[in-house]
């Protein structure tokens, strides 16, 4: 959308208005569809290529980058056999950001075209002089002009489930048998929901993970990361897992006595 164009379409339908007033439906419907035009002019090519570089940019550094690899430690063949899911997941991504930017820019033109309509129809027949037009203008483009901020929040947003979406893709298939929730709660400034920062630290057990069905390891006092919300699935949060892989790294309230008994075999054997 080009805001210079809106502000002078704006511009000049508040100094018609202001001279000739609310004179017919007319006048205010002819101005109602110009705008209209105006603020329809933000193609949806325009949108999804910027969809594609922000959430592209991300997939680009943690999967053909490799950057996943080094962070769940997985060999190569597992991750060339999963690239199907994880490109299919940025698909999603790139789809569902589209849709909320598409309803937030219908919402906006909304509010401005009410906006308007509701100033057009207060004015009395011949005008008036009594208007302050500058702060009017920016009061009925506001919602417009802040579409750039939202998308970017947008775009951020999902990017964040982006990222937790492509790991938790990764973990299932390179065997991971719990997660640690972690909040960004003492991060100054942050706006972090009450409940995620009880979950901070947590350690949840994922269901029907080898070590469980080979009895080495049980749920702990956490529970499953089936039982609650997922990291990033709430709008805006920005909480992630740490996924283990390894038997040592669980909290001793999540092993078995089998577990234990296997430990000390194998320590008795190295030390024969």
């Amino acid at each position: 959308m080009a805001i210079q164009t809106l502000n002078q379409v704006i511009t000049q339908a508040v100094a018609d208005i202001q001279h000739y007033g609310y004179d017919s439906q007319n006048r205010v419907d002819n101005w109602i569809r110009t705008i209209l035009a105006v603020a329809n002019a933000y193609s949806d090519t325009d949108t999804s290529d910027y969809l594609k570089r922000s959430l592209g940019g991300k997939y680009t550094r943690l999967v053909t980058d490799g950057g996943i690899q080094k962070q769940h430690k997985i060999p190569t063949f597992t991750l060339e056999k999963i690239k199907p899911a994880l490109r299919a997941e940025l698909d999603r991504r790139i789809m569902a950001s589209a849709n909320l930017i598409k309803l937030n820019r219908q919402a906006a033109i909304q509010k401005t075209l009410q906006r308007f309509s509701g100033w057009a129809t207060s004015i009395p027949v011949g005008g008036s002089d009594a208007i302050d037009k500058v702060p009017l203008k920016m009061e009925i483009a506001k919602p417009l002009k802040s579409l750039s901020f939202i998308e970017r929040r947008v775009a951020i947003d999902q990017g964040h489930k982006l990222i937790a979406n492509i790991n938790d893709i990764v973990a299932v298939e390179a065997g991971a048998i719990a997660a640690i929730w972690h909040s960004h709660w003492r991060q100054s400034g942050y706006n972090y929901d009450p409940d995620h920062k009880k979950l901070d630290e947590k350690v949840f057990a994922i269901k029907g993970n080898w070590a469980q069905k080979d009895g080495l390891m049980k749920v702990g006092p956490d529970g499953y990361t089936d039982d609650i919300i997922k990291p990033s699935e709430r709008p805006f949060c920005r909480c992630y897992y740490q996924y283990l892989y390894n038997l040592d790294s669980l909290p001793d309230n999540m092993l078995t006595d089998k577990y234990r008994k296997k430990v000390k075999e194998v320590s008795r054997v190295i030390n024969a």
